[in-house]
């Protein structure tokens, strides 16, 4: 499909000319987790690879619910990329299958499951060196005009 192949980030000047300071993935966030994802072509999904310091603990030596439902949340944003839309999370479901450990490479993948219009419907899972899921999600983004909804809040 096109879209995808071409679909390594937005294609809006607007997007690309704004400081990132998304806590997930963003670079000028020095509180944020700074997660960098590439797109595999051959199996059409996005992967980061990482490894959680104990600032993301919950239970001892594993980290919390919320960090796993944040690493999903941002490995779904990135699929929007390949049909060019900036769309925001409406609704995400998290399935906890087994404890994320801490200081141990980990990755999240992520793919598209549908679109319909505004709506788009993404995927994640967080997985171990061994390739165990470890955490699933599932998101409903929605596209939006980015200029109409962030203009008093652009960089000048």
């Amino acid at each position: 499909m096109s879209t995808k192949s071409a679909g390594r980030g937005h294609d809006t000047r607007y997007v690309q000319l704004q400081k990132n300071y998304c806590f997930g993935c963003g670079r000028n966030n020095p509180e944020g987790m700074r997660l960098k994802f590439s797109y595999d072509e051959e199996r059409d999904c996005f992967v980061c690879r990482f490894r959680l310091g104990k600032r993301f603990t919950g239970p001892p030596g594993h980290c919390h619910g919320g960090i796993i439902a944040t690493i999903l949340d941002e490995a779904m944003g990135k699929v929007n990329k390949l049909r060019h839309v900036v769309a925001l999370t409406s609704e995400i479901k998290v399935k906890y299958l087994k404890p994320v450990p801490l200081n141990k490479p980990l990755r999240v993948e992520s793919r598209e499951v549908r679109v319909r219009g505004r709506k788009h419907v993404n995927m994640a899972e967080i997985l171990n060196q061994k390739g165990e899921v470890l955490a699933r999600g599932e998101g409903l983004f929605i596209a939006i005009d980015p200029k109409k909804m962030f203009a008093k809040y652009v960089d000048k």
